[in-house]
């Protein structure tokens, strides 16, 4: 029968240390775990925003599991004090020469969590890309698109760049442009384009629509319907105001030209 203090062949450590640095693991995963959910549910009573709980949750189990594996080793006979020096040089080395990006990143998401320029489900414009934000993590934020592409954005890129934010407010304009026929009416199609608009049940009243004259263009008179809505409804009503425009001057007889080029051949 093999004892508890007989050394495990190749190894050097005895079976009591292995179980032991076992049960140490095990336990400590445990316990980790519902440290991590009282952390998690006590500090989510606070005003801090979501994002901000879920990343001191996150901080403080890597920092947790770290301990645990460290006692670990310590148990089965490793010496833990070369160990952390050993990682603390390897750790310097590397925030000094290989994780640049990589800090600066962890510090943009923090800011991003802490100051929260995007928030989950909003739709925002940044480094370029336009979707619904989908998750925020600790080194990069994700942008689902309308035709469900995900897209993976480096925080420093995010908290570095011009960001647009088409939701955080509660209400937007809609702008709509149409072009008219030089010769036509102004009046008469900026009144028949106002009265769509104010027939429309989601334009909002305040601030007032109006339909102006943008643009006196090669070919076209160019107007630009402009009516508020809340937020969510402002595809509903671009769409409908985009459609109901065109339907309503073509029913009207409102010539809406297209790009025309004139040659005149000379004959020699």
């Amino acid at each position: 029968m093999v004892g508890w203090e007989n050394q495990i062949p190749y190894i050097g450590v005895t079976y009591f240390q292995l179980i032991s640095s076992l049960v140490l693991l095990v336990v400590g995963y445990v316990v980790t775990k519902i440290l991590v959910a009282l952390f998690k549910k006590s500090i989510g009573k606070t005003k801090l925003p979501p994002l901000v709980v879920e990343f001191l949750s996150k901080f403080l189990s890597i920092l947790l599991y770290t301990t645990v594996i460290i006692l670990g080793l310590g148990v089965v006979g490793v010496s833990v004090s070369p160990l952390i020096l050993g990682l603390s040089a390897v750790i310097g080395l590397i925030l000094g020469f290989g994780l640049q990006d990589t800090l600066t990143n962890l510090a943009a998401g923090v800011w991003i969590a802490a100051l929260r320029p995007v928030d989950l489900g909003e739709v925002v414009e940044v480094a370029g890309k336009t979707g619904s934000v989908s998750g925020i993590g600790l080194m990069s934020t994700e942008l689902k698109t309308p035709d469900n592409k995900l897209i993976t954005i480096p925080n420093k890129l995010i908290w570095g760049s011009i960001i647009v934010n088409h939701t955080r407010m509660p209400t937007r304009r809609v702008n709509v442009d149409i072009g008219v026929a030089y010769g036509t009416d102004l009046d008469g199609a900026i009144k028949l384009a106002m009265d769509l608009i104010r027939g429309h049940p989601k334009v909002l009243d305040e601030p007032e629509p109006t339909v102006v004259v943008t643009a006196l263009a090669d070919s076209s008179i160019n107007l630009q319907l402009r009516a508020w809505t809340k937020t969510e409804d402002y595809w509903t009503v671009k769409g409908d105001l985009t459609k109901g425009i065109y339907e309503l001057y073509t029913k009207e007889g409102v010539e809406i030209p297209f790009p025309q080029l004139d040659v005149h051949l000379k004959k020699g």
